[in-house]
């Protein structure tokens, strides 16, 4: 029966879920409550906010986040087949060279557009 097959995984997830909320509960029932002024002042980089909570980036710091993403990503898909490569053949050679290839495209496309620039 299916779950005789996965009661294993099910009581992993209840034990741990438990055993979070009673820590979680010792956690503030024996922790110190000791609030200063210093303590719960807000902060921002060791000295104090200045400007609204809401104010505008500039969107050449999302675009440098969002190349960021998408080469860690490319590394994350090179490894295992990195790891794998002996064994997989010569077809997904030719195949990690397209997914190389469309993202080289990508960033020279990004490097003529100016988006890795910054002033």
């Amino acid at each position: 029966m299916i779950l005789e097959q996965y009661f294993p995984v099910f009581f992993f997830i209840l034990v741990s879920i438990v055993l979070g909320f009673i820590l979680l509960l010792l956690g503030y029932l024996l922790g110190k409550r000791s609030p200063y002024q210093e303590k719960t002042s807000p902060y921002e980089c060791g000295f104090e906010s200045f400007g609204d909570a809401r104010m505008q980036f500039d969107i050449r710091y999302y675009l440098v986040a969002i190349l960021f993403i998408l080469f860690d990503l490319e590394i994350a898909f090179l490894f295992p087949w990195a790891m794998a490569q002996d064994s997989l053949g010569i077809s997904s050679f030719f195949a990690v060279l397209v997914f190389l290839a469309i993202l080289v495209i990508g960033f020279v496309y990004e490097w003529k557009k100016g988006a890795i620039e910054w002033e």
